[in-house]
């Protein structure tokens, strides 16, 4: 007999000695390896030591889970009760026991409280089920830890729920943004509500070049033109690709000659909304996508307009002027958020501040249907998995715009 056995034995109270050594004899039976013992008699003992332990002290409960946490087969029924205990109890099974299941942890997490659920999301090699789960319950520090376990994976259902979560919670912005499994379309979603720095990880990490996909598709421009560009489906994705960005088009229509004369009115006269959308169009996106850039308090945003547009810094000036931003503080120093704007502008090379442009233009206003705008303004997240990765962008970026 161990050390441990003898100790555990001879500290229990002469009335309760006999309970004592049996729960630690069972817990042995249980834990010896399967050339001793067969699956159902691991199985029966495992049933007689849970009725036990229902009524087993709390010190006694956790010497028991303390006993099984290192194996790698454990009776379910076991398992089961023991994960639902107190969280100190639970957490010797939940943080490092190799035999629980995906459905053991996800009735856990359904089951238990949050204590519990955040000893779950920091267990290795979480899968895709399980992180779902516990995402679905929306807490903070259970999202937070699980985010930070690098060898959690996610699906991208459950990215874009931590994505929709980030939102509310600007903490999550940091660990997701890390996430091997983020892809470009869910950080340009974030963008909007991220901070200077997460917004700088965004932009350095998630504006891709469209090079590759110009340089294979390069003669289907000629194909389209002769088509009369009367294919929706390729139109929109060349429009996506081609290397243009201002709308050519749109000067013909413009009471201004260029965008640069727009710009330059809206800083000497003040942004007015017939400015703001002429702006727009002329940049080649669509007014809702130009007044979400133009209102955005951090206003890295109007850098990235004005580099995929071609504008020159004299031009982000204006634009910046047209608002009425300050230039400066009250002691003379360059304004914070103006040196960060021309931090961007600089940063960022023209094609992939043309693509991040392009993503919120296509996610943004393209995939706004009546449906869609409906579903905004009533908050019905119940329909989103009908909706299409663009569409699901727009709910959670403007949810909030159309609320007000």
């Amino acid at each position: 007999m161990s050390d441990v056995s003898v100790l555990m034995e001879e500290d229990a109270p002469p009335s309760s000695r006999a309970r004592h050594a049996l729960l630690k004899r069972l817990a042995d039976v249980v834990s010896l390896p399967a050339s001793r013992i067969n699956a159902f008699e691991r199985a029966v003992t495992g049933d007689l030591l849970v009725d036990m332990l229902r009524l087993a002290s709390r010190e006694d409960r956790r010497r028991v889970a303390a006993r099984l946490a290192l194996l790698n087969e454990i009776p379910n029924s076991l398992a089961r009760l023991l994960i639902r205990d107190e969280p100190d109890i639970a957490g010797l099974l939940l943080e490092q026991c190799a035999s629980l299941t995906d459905a053991d942890l996800v009735a856990c997490a359904r089951d238990a409280g949050p204590e519990h659920r955040i000893m779950i999301a920091g267990r290795r090699g979480l899968s895709e089920i399980v992180t779902e789960t516990l995402l679905s319950f929306e807490e903070l520090a259970t999202t937070e830890r699980l985010l930070k376990n690098e060898t959690a994976r996610f699906s991208q259902a459950g990215l874009e729920e931590a994505v929709k979560l980030s939102r509310l919670m600007p903490v999550l912005c940091a660990p997701l943004l890390k996430r091997p499994e983020m892809r470009p379309s869910s950080a340009y979603v974030m963008y909007w509500w991220c901070g200077p720095e997460n917004r700088r990880t965004i932009l350095q990490r998630f504006a891709v070049s469209r090079e590759v996909m110009q340089e294979v598709v390069e003669d289907v421009f000629a194909m389209a033109a002769k088509e009369g560009w009367s294919d929706p489906v390729s139109r929109k994705a060349l429009q996506f690709i081609e290397r243009r960005q201002r709308n050519r088009a749109a000067i013909e229509k413009s009471p201004f000659e260029s965008l640069e004369e727009a710009v330059a009115v809206a800083a000497r006269d003040g942004l007015t909304r017939e400015t703001a959308s002429e702006i727009a169009y002329l940049s080649g996106v669509k007014p809702l996508t130009g007044a979400k850039i133009l209102g955005d308090p951090g206003g890295e945003s109007l850098a990235i307009l004005c580099k995929a547009t071609g504008l020159s810094r004299t031009d982000l000036l204006n634009l910046w002027r047209s608002m009425r931003r300050p230039e400066t503080t009250a002691d003379g120093l360059t304004d914070p958020d103006w040196e960060r704007v021309q931090i961007t502008y600089e940063m960022l090379a023209v094609d992939r501040a043309q693509t991040v442009l392009r993503y919120w233009n296509w996610s943004l206003s393209s995939a706004l249907t009546p449906e869609l705008l409906r579903a905004i303004r009533e908050g019905d997240e119940a329909m989103v998995d009908e909706y299409s990765a663009p569409e699901r962008a727009a709910m959670m970026v403007l949810s909030q715009d159309f609320r007000r």
